[in-house]
């Protein structure tokens, strides 16, 4: 058979006539009333087990209530019953009136539904299945719109399991005589086909899940019976084999009849599963409602695992194939679960064979879904997939699963790592000694492999659940790191990072920080987090010093290998004298290190061990002050007598290298230590002046002394609040008068050409003036207030504009620069421009000073749009009416500055601004009332500039203005109005004029103010409505990861369109979405063979989420530490 034929979406055999499904069942066991027409389909009528109603006696004829079907309801409602005894007592009533017994039945689905109408007796014997069903719509309660399925509280929490538990029970107790009766299940199958068709939701819902079920159970029963039949014609067939002496004459007719009557039944059966698959499943599958094509694809899973003769085929298959596109993701969730269930079982992977090598493309989309949980679980399936199938997936197919370790969901990252593990394992199968060497060599290769070098922690928190044997092999880690054979560098780098991930991950007993859950741990499993560090404390304590003294010399291993002190129990170290001499080797080893290394991250990682060593709760603390005053006076020492060499002007480069080198270690020691009484600020500061004076500025002394000097000011200013009284005025003097030096000389650094002197200058400025410039008066301190002047603020106003808001191509000119490092380079300008807006918010600089960055905020949006946003939302916390103008001096220093050449262009583009500013005001209109009126007044007094000496070229300001007019309430409008004509009654003829009278009488925006007081799911609801009315949802849409852009909102003159406003991805988060290019997968191919269902339009719930990689630089909470 043709693959277009088996997914082929339209179904040739179904042919409905009506509401009504009418049965297409066997003619010599039907007896189909003869006034049934194809037009008019009325319901199959039965004639009465009890004889005909003349003969019945008035209890047995009376219509039947509510009454009579709510213990039904009320057994399954309130869950206290045994639902068996409950069938078992309907069954005898129905044996006694089937019709009764029917109608209870029906009745009690009508009150699933929550539907308060009854069907009765002679509604039941006079009208057709759709005019009841009207009839019952007619009497649903249309002011609530839930019914018991959707009902939330502890008494409705199992109502639906508990439906479906009776109709699986009530089948059961069919199963060997009712089942085949041709009245029972054939006029309640029908009547929930009319239910399942019907516009009210609840019976729709409510009919489905019943048909559902109801086929499950079917199912479950035609498997047996089918069972059974093949049982019978075997036993048959024996019996006719065997010698004519020996053979039963009787007993093969008994089987034959057994046999015969089995065919029948499952006849019957295939008629009934028939019935609801054509009557229900095929059109409700692809409801609008996504909770019943959620049920419909959980019971087909039902249906193929249960009956995989009748089932498991291409021609049902594909149904799960289709809805793997649908748009909400519990649906496509439960297709996945679906598939795993089936693909499980290896009897079924040969069946599978064809639907796997059709939707295999569409499964490895879905593993970049936007909700997490259908990626996780689509990760599941594809290891199963790899599991199951010899050639299921190629190396290339499985190379876009492995990247998803580094996911930030910390379930699709394990999902992942363990689909990973599972491939590394596959490639040892063959060897089984030293199996965990090889895994974490693998592991380490694919370390290097991978483009996340800076994420290792992520791998190992991947693979711990699956991997954790060998991920805390300790003592084969450091015995593959110790040999003398040696790895490869970079393996034994990889290896080293690994490893230590892995002392964290176990000593903390918590995954990343962007993983990390919010949660307690337990008395166990702080009791196992005890016992790793102790395990870990005991090996690494005599191995530590080994691996620092061979890996001393590489600067990446010795800082990942310093991070490891960090996580022992470091109160060990004084129990015995054998461990004392440990410490003494670290001690030593760790103060070599640091007088041999001049890298930031050495010298960091070093201070962090010796300071945790010096910590006054151990009782070898002493023993690690010593050393480190040690190290400490001999660096000293050491630097001050190159200084006087290089102060003298006799030094060579031994001299300047033995310098900067010194002065690397106290700047790293500085920053985690109080070394005032050495007076290092002195030192520092002449050779600052120095440099500054002579301009032979060396960058690697110059950097270090900047860092020197600022550590010492803000421990002189610690030392000064906590413990100077206030009357040591003469201490207050000199720390007063180092600060405006060191003021002096950053500012002068400011112009120096070498780029890390004048970042560093500029990143020192912003923090002394943070620290010292925002003392309030009243709060105990003795400082002072420090206040930058104004030739101070024209400078670092000037470094903003020269060198952040600036090209990096430009910058970069003639280097071929890497992604890294031009990621590097824009984090540096952006924690200056978040340096430099702090002083904005924190009071340091006058907010008029905020005018310097919002000229750019168009112009740079990608890059430091969030930051200038969270300003402007600061400022406005700070005063709204000076943010508001702030925002018009901006518009006016750069409409000032316009040239006659090009002045169009560039008018437009601060049109283009001033639309940007304006959607940053609030859309509570009645709250930024003020604001807006000062700032277009504002506006209005600049365009008047010059008219009194006829100079018109301000003018064409109000066409800028004209921007803000649509946040105007009707009032300001009005009172803008006759103050405009108040003023420019001279040139109320200008275009620009009318312009902006037009903005301010057109389209009154009384009705946006009500719309900010609309709960904000109603106003979705209305502009979804408006957008979407003239256009055709599509049926299949691709749920992989998106990135949303930005567009504008604007208003125009009479009418106005309201456009859904995307989420504009913060700028960081944006470079670091190029590291997910390799995992985008692009849409479904669009020329199919086949026609794919048609989903009904529906709306679209799901929440965008993406799947992240890690940042290294913390784009997630980047904000947060930049301005709290």
């Amino acid at each position: 058979m043709d693959e277009s034929e088996l997914y082929s979406s339209e179904d040739e055999d179904v042919s409905l006539t009506g509401s009504d499904f009418e049965f297409q069942l066997k003619t010599s066991k039907r007896k189909l009333n003869s006034t049934q027409g194809a037009a008019s389909p009325k319901r199959v009528r039965h004639p009465s087990v009890s004889g005909s109603s003349q003969s019945q006696t008035p209890e047995e004829s009376r219509p039947l209530g509510r009454a009579d079907a709510c213990h039904l309801y009320e057994a399954v409602r309130s869950g206290r019953s045994a639902l068996l005894t409950v069938i078992d007592d309907w069954l005898e009533e129905y044996r006694r009136d089937r019709e009764a017994g029917l109608l209870e039945l029906i009745n009690f689905v009508v009150q699933c539904s929550g539907c308060k109408g009854v069907v009765s007796r002679e509604m039941f014997s006079s009208l057709q299945n759709a005019d009841i069903i009207s009839h019952l719509t007619k009497e649903f309660n249309e002011d609530s719109v839930s019914y018991p399925l959707v009902s939330v509280g502890s008494q409705w929490r199992r109502f639906g399991e508990g439906v479906c538990e009776f109709v699986s029970l009530l089948v059961r107790g069919c199963r060997n005589s009712l089942l085949y009766d041709d009245f029972l299940f054939s006029s309640f199958i029908a009547l929930l086909t009319g239910l399942a068709d019907s516009q009210v939701r609840a019976f729709r819902h409510t009919s489905t899940l019943i048909a559902m079920r109801l086929m499950s159970s079917i199912v479950s029963v035609a498997a047996e019976v089918s069972a059974q039949a093949l049982m019978t014609r075997r036993r048959c067939e024996l019996e006719k084999n065997k010698p004519a002496e020996h053979r039963a004459i009787d007993r093969i007719e008994e089987l034959e009849d057994s046999y015969r009557e089995l065919l029948e039944h499952q006849e019957d059966l295939r008629s009934l599963m028939n019935g609801i698959f054509k009557g229900v499943f095929v059109h409700r599958y692809r409801d609008r409602v996504p909770e019943i094509r959620a049920v419909c694809m959980e019971e087909m899973g039902v249906w193929l695992r249960e009956n995989p003769a009748s089932f498991l085929n291409d021609e049902h298959l594909k149904y799960v194939g289709w809805m793997l596109h649908d748009k909400q993701a519990a649906v496509r969730l439960q297709c996945v679960s679906t598939l795993q269930k089936l693909y499980v079982e290896k009897d079924f992977i040969s069946r599978l064979e064809l639907f796997t090598s059709r939707f295999k493309e569409r499964i490895l989309c879905m593993i970049l879904d936007k909700d997490s949980d259908v990626a996780v679980e689509t990760v599941k399936l594809l290891l199963l997939i790899k599991q199951q199938t010899d050639e299921g997936l190629s190396e290339e197919e499985c190379a876009a699963v492995y990247p998803l370790v580094f996911a930030t969901h910390r379930g699709l990252a394990c999902a992942a790592g363990r689909f990973l593990y599972h491939t590394l394992c596959s490639v040892l199968d063959g060897l089984s000694d030293k199996r965990s060497a090889s895994v974490l060599r693998l592991l380490a290769h694919f370390f290097i492999e991978s483009e996340y070098h800076e994420h290792a922690a992520y791998l190992v928190d991947s693979l711990w659940d699956v991997a954790g044997v060998e991920l805390k092999d300790w003592e084969l880690m450091t015995s593959l790191l110790l040999q003398e054979s040696g790895m490869e560098d970079e393996l034994e780098s990889a290896l080293i990072d690994i490893m230590m991930c892995a002392v964290r991950q176990a000593a903390e007993a918590t995954p990343p920080s962007s993983r990390a859950q919010k949660k307690n741990l337990a008395a166990r499993e702080k009791k196992l987090q005890a016992q790793e560090r102790r395990r870990i404390t005991n090996h690494f304590i005599p191995v530590l010093p080994q691996l620092l003294a061979k890996f001393s010399a590489d600067v990446g291993k010795v800082s990942c290998l310093l991070r490891a002190p960090l996580f022992f129990q470091l109160e060990v170290y004084g129990t015995s004298g054998r461990l004392e001499k440990c410490l003494d080797l670290l001690l030593s080893q760790v103060c070599d290190i640091t007088l041999k290394h001049r890298e930031e991250c050495v010298l960091e990682a070093c201070v962090r061990v010796l300071c945790a060593l010096c910590s006054d709760c151990y009782s070898f603390c002493g023993r690690a002050e010593r050393a480190v005053s040690q190290l400490l006076d001999s660096t000293v020492e050491k630097f001050t007598s190159n200084l006087a060499e290089i102060l003298q002007g006799s030094a060579d480069e031994d001299d300047l290298y033995g310098a900067a080198s010194s002065l690397n270690v106290l700047a790293a020691f500085s920053s985690a230590r109080d070394l005032t009484g050495r007076n290092l600020f002195e030192f520092c500061f002449q050779l600052l002046k120095m440099g500054i004076e002579t301009r032979e500025i060396n960058e690697k002394l110059m950097v270090p002394a900047l860092k020197c000097s600022v550590f010492h000011l803000f421990w002189k200013g610690t030392k000064i609040k906590q413990h100077t009284p206030a009357k040591d005025k003469a201490e207050l003097k000199r720390v007063m008068k180092a600060l405006h030096s060191f003021c002096v000389v950053c500012q002068s650094c400011l112009s120096v050409p070498q780029s890390r002197i004048r970042s560093q200058a500029f990143v020192c400025l912003c923090d002394v003036l943070l620290v010292f410039g925002k003392l309030c008066e009243g709060d105990g301190s003795p400082l002072q207030r420090f206040s930058p002047d104004d030739s101070l603020k024209a400078e670092m106003a000037s470094f903003i504009i020269d060198y952040v808001f600036s090209d990096p191509d430009e910058d970069l000119a003639g280097e071929e620069e890497c992604e890294e490092m031009k990621m590097s380079a824009l984090l540096q300008r952006r924690t200056q421009l978040a340096g430099y807006c702090k002083l904005i918010i924190y009071g340091v600089l006058e907010l008029r000073a905020a005018t310097d960055i919002l000229k750019y905020y168009n112009k740079f949006y990608r890059d430091f749009g969030d930051i200038i946003k969270e300003t402007l939302s600061k400022s406005k916390m700070i005063s709204s009416v000076e943010s508001a103008r702030t925002v018009c001096l901006c518009l006016q220093q750069l409409f000032s500055g316009l040239e006659q050449d090009g002045r169009d262009e560039e008018l437009t583009e601060i049109r283009f601004l001033a639309k940007k500013l304006a959607m940053n005001f609030s859309i509570n209109l009645r709250l930024i009332r003020k604001p807006l009126l000062v700032l277009h007044q504002d506006g209005i007094r600049f365009a008047t500039q010059g008219l009194d000496n006829g100079d018109l070229m301000n003018l064409s300001f109000l066409e800028i203005l004209s921007e803000f007019s649509f946040k105007l309430l009707q009032s300001e409008r009005k009172q803008l109005s006759l103050y405009l004509r108040r003023v420019f009654v001279s040139v109320m003829d200008s275009e620009f004029v009318k312009m902006y009278e037009r903005s301010l009488t057109s389209g009154s925006k009384e009705t946006q103010a009500a719309a900010a007081e609309t709960p904000s799911r109603k106003r979705r609801r209305t502009h979804s409505a408006g957008l979407t009315s003239g256009l055709e949802t599509p049926a299949v849409t691709s749920h992989t990861h998106r990135v949303d852009m930005d567009e504008d909102f604007t208003d125009r003159s009479v009418l106005r369109k309201s456009v859904i406003r995307s989420r504009q991805q913060s700028p960081f988060s944006q470079s670091i979405q190029s590291h997910l290019s390799t995992l985008s997968l692009g849409h479904e191919d669009a020329s199919e063979d086949e026609e794919e269902p048609e989903i009904e339009d529906y709306d679209d719930e799901d929440s965008e989420l993406g799947i992240a990689l890690p940042s290294t630089h913390g784009s997630a909470s980047f904000l947060e530490d930049l301005f709290e």
